[in-house]
């Protein structure tokens, strides 16, 4: 009905607004406006692997070069690695035997240093060269390395950290027997991912010396990266949006910075008449001494200490240059500028920069817990699922080819030995007085449990318990009682109260009721 009268109505001089007109029509009038104000916009209609593997070299190649040399896409590399992995993520088995979540945690505490193919790193500094590559390159490769017995590890296995550079992305081709490879990445009918078609070495290392191109079977690669459409099979820089904006701005602040310089060089011109009827010339005139002679061109150069003061002659004038200084909008033009940078990586300007003026307390913590929120998104749905929980599958295996767990049971019972909980770090707290107290009544409200609090904080609650075992009886054993100890009724919530010699509670103050 209202389709029918949008004619009669502009015809009598009525002036439909926009957001009328595109209910009436149906359409999003300001996303396919195509007026003088959209005409040069025409983005791309590529699909997911054409967009994101067109420049994926470039912007890689530009990624790891802000990430050198540029300071701000430097420290938010750093800001969202620290964050995102922090010390670890660490896995807390699930098995219903407490026996056996035991052995696993000491199989795994033991493999930790020893889970670098390299050598250099152990398993969570792995974590950390993933997320930073991830974060900078758009993606992380891992290779799974079945070791010998006897090489002498704990578990027969270790895992090295490769570049996106080691899978070629200009490889998309048909291959016999109707699988597919996309990107360097096969694929069989069914569309899941059976091998990788890897170089055997960095292709910008030593002019391609020896290189060859292999293919890798898919169990035998962790492959992660940011999923952004479906059907993605590379990943992209999280720099991609920023990098030219990043480059602008450092040449801008290059410029500001030289023009700073400039302004702070001392010129001073001295002008002077000519003499009537003849020409003047600046050595034959000259009164100075014999240092401050005139230079090549004849020009008279004067040199000035600090905290002195020159008489000039008769006819003789000074004058001082006035080089320009940095533009007055140059501090609002940077801020603005990095927060835009900043917000398209996730990171918030306050953290990112340490810029913190006229922000209170309570508007930090809304900015934190929101990037604490997203955070802990990327930690859940991208890194534990795709580098993570591959990693402790494929080592379980290793510790059934080690002898480790019986090979029957493993098979028989596969779903409780891979079940497990990967706790990342835990975030340090805002008031530690009242957030504490907020936890304490959460658990006595039964809103959570201690143990909850405890795996939040980054921590293993079955370790705790028995830490806080062992410390108890060590103190009952040398007749020790500490503040800590709710066990004792003077710890107890409330004021404590004296005792007499004989154990009873001492009369109360009546001034204190």
């Amino acid at each position: 009905m209202a389709r029918s009268r949008t004619p009669t109505l502009a015809s009598r001089g009525f002036i439909m607004p926009t957001r009328l007109r595109a209910s009436m029509s149906g359409a999003y009038e300001s996303g396919s406006a195509t007026g003088a104000r959209s005409r040069n916009w025409n983005p791309s209609s590529a699909g997911p692997n054409s967009a994101a593997a067109s420049n994926l070299q470039t912007i890689r190649r530009r990624g790891r070069d802000a990430t050198r040399n540029d300071p701000w896409a430097k420290t938010a590399s750093v800001r969202w690695v620290s964050n995102a992995i922090g010390t670890g993520i660490q896995p807390y088995p699930r098995h219903p035997d407490r026996a056996v979540r035991r052995l696993l945690k000491e199989r795994w505490g033991d493999w930790v240093p020893e889970a670098d193919a390299d050598g250099r790193l152990d398993f969570y500094g792995q974590q950390a060269l993933a997320a930073r590559s991830i974060f900078t390159d758009g993606e992380a490769l891992g290779r799974l390395r079945t070791r010998l017995p006897s090489d002498g590890l704990t578990v027969p296995l270790q895992l090295q950290c490769l570049e996106g550079d080691h899978l070629p992305v200009e490889k998309t081709e048909l291959v016999p027997g109707s699988n597919e490879i996309v990107n360097g990445v096969e694929f069989d009918l069914l569309g899941r991912r059976v091998a990788y078609h890897m170089w055997s070495r960095h292709p910008g290392e030593y002019g391609r010396m020896g290189m060859q191109l292999r293919r890798v079977p898919a169990d035998q690669v962790i492959h992660a990266y940011q999923v952004l459409r479906p059907g993605q099979v590379r990943g992209v820089s999280e720099l991609a949006t920023v990098l030219l904006r990043l480059k602008t701005l450092d040449n801008f602040d290059d410029a500001v910075a030289f023009r700073q310089e400039v302004a702070n060089l001392f010129a001073g011109f001295i002008t002077r008449a000519a003499p009537e009827g003849s020409p003047y010339d600046p050595v034959d005139n000259w009164e100075g001494g014999a240092d401050d002679l005139p230079d090549a061109d004849g020009t008279p150069v004067l040199g000035m200490e600090p905290g002195t003061l020159n008489t000039l002659a008769d006819g003789e004038d000074i004058k001082f240059a006035t080089p320009p200084g940095a533009p007055d909008s140059y501090a609002e033009f940077m801020r603005q500028q990095l927060m835009a940078a900043f917000a398209s990586v996730g990171i918030p300007y306050e953290l990112g920069t340490g810029d913190l003026r006229g922000v209170s307390d309570r508007t930090l913590r809304v900015l934190v817990n929101e990037f604490h929120r997203l955070i802990e998104q990327y930690q859940w749905t991208v890194f534990i699922h795709q580098w993570c929980r591959p990693v402790w599958n494929a080592w379980l295996e290793a510790l059934v080819l080690d002898g480790s767990i019986s090979a029957s049971d493993y098979l028989a019972n596969r779903r409780l030995w891979r079940r497990v909980l990967w706790v990342p770090q835990g975030w340090e707290y805002f008031n530690p007085v009242q957030d504490v107290n907020a936890k304490q009544a959460e658990v006595r409200a039964g809103f959570t449990s201690r143990s909850a609090v405890i795996l939040a904080q980054g921590e293993d609650p079955d370790e705790v318990m028995e830490w806080v075992r062992s410390e108890n009886d060590a103190a009952d054993a040398a007749g020790l009682m500490f503040d800590s100890d709710s066990r004792h009724p003077l710890n107890k919530s409330g004021p404590a109260r004296e005792t007499e010699p004989d154990g009873e509670p001492a009369p109360s103050d009546p001034k204190q009721n």
